[in-house]
């Protein structure tokens, strides 16, 4: 019996995924819970408009995720911070305080996305890596200067 997974099934396939299933496991256990539904031809054409949907919806946002990352390779960010003898930083400027000086120049990216791998000590211009998708990422200068 054909159907169409509405949720992932463990040893069956993942949500979205059109199965040919034994009938007894399909209309006494997939049905009745709710996981599967039959592949009829209305149902197999509305999964090709939900999968084009999605599609064109994850096309937009590495589109969006493009058009951003063009915008930080062109950008400094100023963070302020103090700063003792030699140029060394009181503390360290932070993933959250990058993303607090990108807010106020009106860019939302989430701290998280910010790849710091230590954060910043002394004061002068930094290369920072931010992954804004799964397929792009952009390198952000960010500059420690003194209070």
């Amino acid at each position: 019996m054909k159907v169409i997974l509405l949720q992932d099934v463990k040893g069956q396939g993942k949500k979205g995924d059109v199965k040919e299933l034994s009938e007894g496991y399909v209309r006494n256990f997939l049905l009745p819970k709710g996981l599967a539904k039959l592949a009829s031809d209305g149902n197999l054409k509305t999964l090709e408009l939900q999968n084009a949907s999605e599609q064109k919806r994850k096309d937009k946002e590495k589109e969006d995720a493009k058009a951003l990352a063009v915008r930080l390779e062109a950008l400094t960010v100023v963070v302020k911070t103090k700063a003792g003898e030699g140029g060394r930083l009181f503390g360290a400027i932070t993933t959250k305080q990058i993303a607090e000086a990108l807010e106020t120049q009106g860019i939302k990216v989430d701290k998280r996305k910010i790849e710091l791998e230590d954060p910043i000590r002394t004061l002068g211009v930094t290369q920072v890596q931010v992954k804004l998708h799964p397929e792009v990422k952009a390198k952000l200068k960010v500059q420690a200067s003194e209070e």
